[in-house]
């Protein structure tokens, strides 16, 4: 469905760049859960903004990669083009929802500007469009809600008025950014029951974009671990948990509460995640890891290939697998 391919985005000029995002793979299939994992300032978020088409004018920018939606590469195309050519199907979901919606306009006719657009719906039909999307997201008495206003809304609701936009764009695939950062654990709960099931039943894609190995857990399909701007880490969810390869995998993992709910000291990842430029060749992670020798600090570094589709940035994932 969506596939992404050796995606870097710098910063500075042409002639003298710093990439923030460095050759970053992914695929997600019709139907999956991909979640993007990693530390804040790794690149998830950078990463979905350019799939999106977002990158601010004279800010960071596409050095090289393609990101084919059905094979049409949308990152290279412009808006208008994405819709004209029936590729308009990705659609995203903010971490801040109040920061994201008009508070000047109801959110029946937020929702009524996304139908208008991508399915040239018009007149009476838009607002009774729009409530069925409402009801879709699992907002209750509808036909009342349309006309709120955003500040009129729980946090949660406003999420599920987020999702209701996106779902009218008509999308293949929706990026999740954080949707559940700032909701409650039963709001948070509900959310991600929501996204499992639209999922479910529309045969949505969903790139999940988060830092909460237990959302992760819940949730999604597959996992892709980020670490200075580079995926280190591809695998099912089950073999990332269980069989984590890559010395930072494991380090996030050793670092959650003990699921048996033993006491124990909880481990903490030594030294600073590596700022963008100051990490030119090698491993990232090397001057972290514990496992780390003078070859894993030299050009060109490697992905091995594990069973199962499972793959790490790694010269000896199984040496670090415990």
């Amino acid at each position: 469905m969506l596939r992404v391919s050796d995606l870097s985005i710098s910063i500075g000029s042409p002639d003298n760049y710093i990439d923030i995002v460095s050759s970053v793979s992914f695929e997600i299939g019709r139907g999956e859960i991909l979640g993007l994992v990693g530390e804040s300032g790794c690149g998830k978020s950078m990463t979905s903004l350019a799939v999106m088409g977002l990158l601010a004018k004279g800010g960071p920018w596409v050095r090289t990669g393609r990101a084919e939606l059905s094979g049409f590469d949308v990152i290279h195309a412009e808006p208008y083009e994405r819709v004209e050519a029936g590729h308009g199907g990705i659609a995203m979901i903010f971490q801040e929802p109040m920061s994201s919606l008009n508070p000047v306009m109801t959110i029946g006719e937020q929702i009524e500007e996304a139908i208008n657009v991508h399915q040239r719906v018009t007149g009476s039909r838009q607002n009774l469009t729009a409530r069925d999307y409402l009801e879709m997201v699992r907002i209750a008495d509808a036909a009342m809600q349309i006309n709120a206003y955003p500040h009129q809304l729980s946090g949660g609701m406003r999420q599920r008025v987020m999702i209701a936009i996106a779902l009218a764009c008509q999308p293949q695939v929706l990026i999740a950014d954080e949707p559940t950062t700032a909701l409650d654990v039963t709001v948070q709960a509900q959310i991600l029951s929501l996204l499992r099931e639209l999922c479910d039943t529309l045969g949505l894609s969903i790139l999940f974009i988060t830092h909460d190995l237990g959302v992760v857990a819940q949730l999604v399909d597959r996992v892709a671990v980020m670490y200075a701007g580079r995926v280190v880490e591809t695998a099912a969810v089950d073999r990332v948990f269980d069989a984590a390869a890559h010395p930072y995998t494991a380090a996030l993992m050793s670092c959650l509460p003990d699921p048996a709910h033993r006491v124990r000291r909880l481990v903490t990842i030594p030294g600073q995640a590596a700022k963008p430029g100051q990490i030119t060749k090698g491993c990232a992670f090397a001057p972290r890891c514990a496992y780390a020798v003078d070859i894993c600090r030299e050009d060109p570094l490697p992905y091995a290939m594990l069973a199962d589709n499972h793959r790490a940035l790694c010269l000896f994932p199984r040496g670090v697998v415990r």
